[in-house]
């Protein structure tokens, strides 16, 4: 239920836009599968309309919030709710996590998802109501203008599992952009996933770079040693990073040790 009696300017710098809707909370709750064992993260609480609707379903919610100013809009939350304020790309994100359910600031969504990929190795089910063309994101096909550095890393990392398409009228205020849920589950985390991210974010760093050409210039490793690298996964020198699907990226990332 929305809690009325309390409202709060959304802040432009902060990437705010608060749910309104209580419809699409029943979504969230599908799509995050929800039980009363989880242990939910969730950043960006805003308001606490999500906040709250996840406590009366969960056994523990850790909500990290970075404006001071929506403190009297989360006052009187559940007791199985740990409010923090902060930054959640500063400070250190709770270990025991399970599950990543947010309505995520459209300005740090990308970088937040990313992380916490292997900095929360106990999340085992995201879903996140992000800028509809970052959730087409996360699951593109290499050679498309969507696929980039986070298609690679997610799509090595979980399986998509459930996609909504969000409509703005949900916000205050209204974003000018679509929006979507995009739910996925863990799968495994391929071996020196540090090392692969570092290649992977290298070779899209320079995109009308060829990637033999990104990499060199983002400081990884010399043009001729990504050249001798793609050589060993049958790979021309002239290979552009959207090219390489994520096993690839694997292959890769072994062939550059």
């Amino acid at each position: 239920m929305l809690r009325a009696g309390v409202s709060t300017r959304p802040r432009k710098e902060y990437g705010q836009h608060f749910l309104r809707d209580p419809n699409i909370l029943e979504v969230i709750g599908r799509l995050a599968e929800l039980g009363p064992d989880d242990v939910v993260l969730e950043i960006g609480p805003g308001e606490g309309v999500l906040t709250r609707y996840l406590a009366e379903r969960v056994r523990r919610v850790h909500a990290i919030e970075i404006d001071r100013a929506l403190e009297p809009a989360l006052s009187g939350l559940a007791d199985n709710v740990d409010l923090v304020f902060g930054d959640a790309l500063r400070i250190e994100l709770p270990p025991d996590a399970t599950k990543l359910v947010a309505n995520l600031p459209y300005n740090v969504a990308t970088p937040l998802v990313v992380e916490s990929l292997d900095g929360l190795p106990n999340v085992r089910l995201w879903c996140v109501m992000v800028q509809r063309e970052v959730a087409d994101r996360f699951f593109a096909e290499p050679g498309t203008k969507a696929y980039g550095a986070v298609s690679v890393l997610v799509q090595l990392a979980a399986e998509r599992t459930g996609f909504h398409a969000v409509s703005r009228s949900v916000f205050r205020p209204q974003p000018n952009v679509d929006s979507a849920l995009v739910a996925f589950e863990r799968t495994s985390l391929p071996e020196d996933y540090a090392q692969l991210k570092r290649v992977v974010e290298a070779a899209f760093a320079h995109r009308r770079k060829k990637l033999a050409n990104s990499v060199e210039l983002s400081g990884l490793t010399s043009r001729d040693e990504a050249v001798r690298a793609l050589a060993a996964i049958a790979r021309p020198p002239a290979t552009r990073a959207e090219e390489l699907s994520p096993p690839e990226f694997v292959a890769l990332t072994r062939a550059l040790r």
